[in-house]
């Protein structure tokens, strides 16, 4: 077994109503990662308030709003972080979006290189582990769509600010699921949370 980690789990499905196989697979995962001994908070964007970004001074000057705060700072003292959404209209919901808009704040997120340089990245020697829900199959996103918002999540947004590995999980075809289908992904949850992986 690998030594105990801080791990966080980020529910991103933006709809609190209980049913959604979001809030089942991040729940799993964080109950796996429990049992193995890990330390691991579930947090679900769904039940935090905040405002959405709309000025570029917003996000280099203003600090993270105080109702995120504990998600930040319990972000900041991860060695892993898992983030399960769905696919709507090809990427992240606009509030799972604004939520990491907000979390990963110039400031927060970034070092400032000398003289205005190109920044660093703060989030080094974490790892992160992106799963995604959709309704179409997930080799078809994935290789027919080539996967295009994973991607950049990965890219752009995760391995820039010092993620890695940054690895990802796709399930697709959720609303055809049979009861059989969703105990495989759950079971799979839960071993990957047993193994921060």
């Amino acid at each position: 077994m690998t030594a105990p980690k801080q791990i966080v789990v980020l529910d991103g499905h933006p709809d609190p109503d209980t049913h959604h196989l979001c809030h089942a697979l991040a729940a799993r995962y964080a109950e796996g990662a429990s049992g193995a001994g890990h330390k691991a908070n579930l947090l679900r964007i769904a039940d935090l308030d905040f405002p959405v970004l709309q000025k570029p001074s917003d996000f280099q000057d203003q600090p993270t709003p105080t109702a995120l705060e504990p998600a930040r700072d319990l972000i900041l003292a991860a060695d892993h972080v898992v983030l399960v959404y769905p696919l709507w209209l090809g990427t992240l919901p606009a509030y799972t979006k604004a939520f990491l808009e907000q979390i990963f704040h110039y400031d927060t997120a970034f070092e400032k290189g000398p003289d205005n340089a190109w920044p660093k990245g703060k989030m080094n020697g974490k790892s992160a582990r992106i799963i995604v829900t959709m309704g179409m199959p997930a080799l078809v996103y994935r290789f027919w769509y080539g996967a295009h918002s994973l991607k950049s999540l990965e890219r752009n947004i995760f391995r820039f600010i010092g993620f890695a590995p940054v690895r990802s999980t796709l399930f697709g075809m959720v609303e055809q699921a049979n009861e059989k289908t969703v105990s495989g992904w759950l079971k799979k949850m839960e071993d990957l949370g047993r193994k921060s992986a």
